[in-house]
């Protein structure tokens, strides 16, 4: 792959793991082929490849939600790193403990690692402009993009890879902002959090609340606490004193989210058999294209003997129709079926993964579908699902995410460690009410009151497109060019990336890969998927409308 006379010139803008996959696709299809592409890569941070997620300098106390076992990223052929564990092992002069969960700044170098191998082998012919890309825009000869007062022109292609772009507030934090700017109360984010523990220096002994309590909380509660000094063992939580006095994380139910099988063993007893997943397979591309009824029919009936299956060889005491029923229920109100308090529903997931309690319904539903991420990609996203079938498969894969995205068990372990050391109280974990006060927030609930003087937000914004405000995702949006594919959902793409208008009808050789398309692709928030089946289909597809 060369840069060159004759080339097609293709922009991406942002550099983070899903461009990297796609342009590692790109590298790989063309290798052989003697086609010649030139590609401009826009990516104003100082971490490209990693993106901030996985940012090289973020706090080590962030951890990847998978075990190293299950990193499954495999470099293309012509990188020299080799996989995750293998490039951990030549960089450390150690091998990687498999049930560990590795930090998210590990990670982060490693995917540099691969960019670099991608540039070398990509001979001049992709190129990364540190500029902040503000508006996209068609032209006869082409696209443009302008970075600040400077315009690059013309692109016959165009790739959109923005993550998770900058959003409005909701407006209960839209009205927290303004409260803590006319208050004594302070709010933060919870990312960076290199910059949330230098907040954290100077909450010692205060009252902090979380806003949410999913994978994000984890990481917050290790920079409050280990951050600040602290430190567990076996024993429990050791303070340092320098920790605030006590911390309220909550959200709708307040449960927190199940962690994963400990260990490599009891993971497998949630392992389905190749005609299992065959099987899932076919039924995934048959729902993907029929009424919402029939599509949870179709998925229904591909699951339930998978997981009878499982629970029976578990030891599981399971009435006849029960996982029929739960399931009935995941479609309709999921999360319902589980009536735990916060703490009882943390001392469940903790027993749950460690292997002391046999597999519940729902925990092995969440394994299993966690098992099949891949299949479910592959026949959900080539397809062209109608708007109202996307909106409940979507919302189910949301739904079980509470099983199948869940944390390590040393995470769960911990935040039990700090309930039983009196700094993280559950109480009000449930759906509390929140009241503006003088010195920041009051938090009610069945009782109980907690005033905090911190409020730390912990929630990840809906891919709403209304929502956003940053350039240039905001501009295609305000034109009409980026439209919702449905309520709830995000932009609307063809199986190839190529971004469809309010019509349905291709916005010529402008693509979009990523959290921005979900509706149009499904169980998108995986690292995994960066390097999957959708980058290769886009890679494809540039080749093809280039007559590469």
């Amino acid at each position: 792959m060369r840069a060159g006379a004759g080339l097609a010139r293709i922009a991406i803008v942002a550099l983070g793991p899903r461009s990297l996959g796609a342009l590692e696709a790109l590298v790989t299809h063309l290798a052989d082929s003697g086609c010649r592409v030139s590609v401009d890569v826009f990516e104003p941070s100082d971490a490209p490849g990693a993106g901030p997620n996985f940012h090289p300098d973020e706090s080590p106390l962030c951890l990847l939600n998978i075990p190293c076992r299950d990193i499954a990223i495999r470099p293309p052929v012509f990188s020299r790193c080799g996989n995750f564990v293998e490039w951990f092992a030549k960089r450390t002069g150690e091998q990687a403990d498999p049930d560990s969960f590795p930090p998210r700044a590990d990670l982060g170098r490693y995917l540099q690692a691969r960019l670099d191998d991608l540039l070398d082998a990509a001979q001049g012919a992709i190129t990364v402009i540190r500029e902040q890309v503000t508006r996209i825009e068609r032209s006869g000869a082409g696209w443009r993009v302008r970075t600040g007062g400077t315009l690059h022109a013309p692109y016959d292609e165009v790739l959109l890879t923005p993550g998770q772009p900058r959003v409005t507030p909701d407006a209960q934090l839209a009205e927290w902002h303004t409260h803590a700017n006319s208050s004594q109360g302070q709010l933060a984010p919870a990312y960076p959090a290199r910059q949330l523990a230098d907040c954290a220096l100077g909450w010692t002994g205060r009252s902090v609340a979380i806003r949410g309590l999913g994978l994000s909380t984890f990481d917050v509660l290790r920079v409050l606490t280990c951050g600040l000094g602290g430190r567990f063992d076996a024993q429990g939580y050791h303070p340092s004193g320098r920790e605030p006095a006590c911390i309220h994380p909550f959200s709708l139910n307040g449960h927190p989210p199940f962690p994963k099988p400990a260990t490599k063993a009891l993971d497998a007893r949630f392992d389905l058999h190749r005609s299992e997943v065959d099987r899932f397979s076919q039924a995934l591309a048959q729902a993907a294209v029929v009424d919402p009824d029939s599509a949870a029919a179709v998925i229904n009936a591909a699951l339930i003997p998978v997981v009878a299956r499982i629970l029976s060889a578990c030891g599981a005491a399971v009435p006849e129709g029960a996982v029929d029923e739960w399931l009935q229920t995941e479609w309709t109100n999921p999360g319902s079926q589980e009536n735990y308090s916060p703490p009882e529903a943390l001392r469940i997931g903790i027993a749950l993964a460690d292997g002391s309690y046999v597999p519940t319904i729902g925990y092995a539903m969440g394994q299993v579908w966690r098992k099949v991420q891949d299949a479910l990609r592959a026949g959900y996203n080539p397809a062209d699902a109608p708007a109202a079938t996307a909106q409940a498969m979507v919302g189910f894969d949301e739904g079980l995410k509470r099983y199948s995205y869940g944390p390590p068990l040393s995470a769960a372990r911990e935040l039990m460690a700090l309930i039983d050391a009196g700094i993280v109280v559950l109480n009000l974990a449930a759906d509390p009410d929140v009241i503006l006060t003088d010195s920041g927030w009051t938090l009610e609930a069945s009782g109980h009151t907690a005033r905090v003087s911190v409020m730390i937000d912990a929630v990840l914004p809906s891919p709403d497109l209304s929502a956003i405000d940053k350039p240039p995702v905001s501009p295609l949006v305000e034109d009409g060019v980026l439209a919702p594919f449905a309520q709830g959902l995000a932009a609307r793409t063809a199986p190839d990336g190529q971004v469809l208008d309010e019509e349905g009808r291709v916005v010529p050789r402008l693509c979009l890969l990523g959290r921005l398309a979900l509706g149009s692709v499904i169980a998108v928030d995986s690292l995994h998927d960066c390097f999957g089946k959708s980058s290769d289909r886009w890679a494809k597809g540039v080749c093809a409308r280039q007559n590469l």
